[in-house]
């Protein structure tokens, strides 16, 4: 008796599918071939395997690299610190020339910029050492 029912139902979808088929002529479409719907599953299919087999592989390769990122960051933040503390080392001695003239002289301004970069790239360097003693 299911036999019998799963076959009507199956005969009753083909024959509204061909009734569908004949509005579409009728509305001035033409029906969809079987070859084309069956090519559209496949590139669909294919696609999907695709975009598995992607996102596999970058969870797997990022699974692989997860302990080197924790290193890689605080290797980041140390060579970030040294090029920071480069110019400190660059205008350290300016400042030291024109100590002299701190308040008024003929090196005043030499004195102050050169007092705000060492300043400045001392404290990103120290803290670029610190981020990375934390992590």
């Amino acid at each position: 008796m299911a036999g019998e029912r799963m076959a009507g139902e199956r005969a009753a979808g083909q024959s509204s599918a061909a009734n569908a088929g004949g509005m579409q002529s009728q509305l001035g479409q033409p029906p969809a071939s079987s070859g084309a719907e069956q090519a559209r599953e496949a590139v669909r299919a294919t696609g999907q395997v695709a975009g598995k087999t992607t996102r596999n592989v970058a969870r797997g390769v990022g699974g692989f690299l997860r302990p080197f990122r924790r290193v890689g960051g605080i290797l980041w933040l140390e060579v970030t610190g040294v090029f920071f503390a480069l110019p400190v080392v660059v205008f350290a001695p300016a400042v030291w020339r024109s100590r002299l003239s701190w308040a008024s002289g003929p090196d005043h301004r030499t004195f102050l910029i050169s007092s705000g970069i060492v300043l400045l790239f001392f404290y990103l360097s120290l803290t670029s050492f610190l981020r990375a003693r934390r992590k």
